[in-house]
């Protein structure tokens, strides 16, 4: 049957779905359950369960543990195997099989972004056709000595052109002096040209989502002291649900939250 594989080891019959959700995890890079559930398509937490035993005996996945006592939890990345079958980079943490770790907060940054794309390409978005367009993710920098590597780039196909939004997820690890360089940098980013050459078009904006309310505002504060332009901030809270859309961002300066498309479609 066309698109179906055998895996000699812990035989097995590859499905179609099988292959991509290997592809969705080669984007991901990392996944936990119920992440993989949505990327996979799977309806139940058994059939899920299943799946990823299936895949990992398999060879087509690596699965490693975060967490300790009754809080850990089984996360899964890609094999050198899957990546082959899948024909997709080899992407994600580098990690023993089986290995627990305590805390990762690479790993953890990482399902974080996650969240986001599961939101908006799993998700449902509330506004008279739009979609998304593309979804990237970036493994060096946006341009050569720039030192610029988003967490993510977005865009969504609206009935009055394409919207272009670079992802930035902030979990409290960086100083605040990094978030100032950072906005130096988005900034030469969009007055270069550079922006336009690459992605084909004429203007983005940066959303910057914090993992709580106080960390927002003072990263907020520090993006408003070189420009209050292009940038949006909201929380994780927010924004990994069916509210991405509505009016829960904020700019640079002022206090009135908007909605992420300004005026109806």
């Amino acid at each position: 049957m066309t698109g179906i594989k055998e895996v000699k080891q812990h035989p097995m019959i590859v499905q179609p779905r099988d292959i991509a959700f290997l592809r969705e995890l080669s984007v991901m890079r990392v996944v936990d359950r119920e992440q993989a559930k949505l990327a996979g398509g799977f309806r139940s937490n058994t059939r899920v369960n299943t799946r990823l035993l299936r895949l990992t005996q398999a060879g087509l996945l690596r699965r490693f543990f975060i967490g300790y006592g009754g809080g850990q939890k089984a996360l899964y990345a890609l094999s050198a195997k899957g990546a082959v079958l899948a024909e997709v980079p080899l992407r994600g943490p580098r990690r023993r099989q089986d290995e627990l770790l305590i805390a990762d907060f690479s790993v953890q940054h990482q399902l974080s972004i996650n969240e986001v794309y599961c939101a908006l390409k799993f998700g449902t978005i509330p506004v008279a056709e739009a979609k998304i367009h593309r979804w990237l993710a970036f493994h060096e920098p946006l341009v050569a000595g720039l030192k610029l590597i988003p967490d993510g780039y977005v865009e969504f196909a609206t009935p009055t052109g394409i919207d272009a939004t670079f992802l930035e997820v902030d979990l409290g690890h960086e100083a605040l002096s990094v978030w100032k360089e950072k906005t130096r940098r988005y900034l030469q980013f969009a007055l270069s040209g550079e922006f336009q050459k690459q992605f084909g078009q004429e203007r983005f904006r940066v959303i910057v989502i914090a993992n709580s309310p106080r960390r927002m505002q003072s990263i907020r504060a520090a993006v408003a002291a070189i420009t209050e332009k292009i940038f949006w901030f909201s929380t994780l809270d927010k924004v990994s649900s069916e509210k991405f859309f509505s009016a829960v961002w904020l700019r640079p300066a002022g206090k009135i939250q908007q909605p992420f498309f300004k005026e109806p479609l």
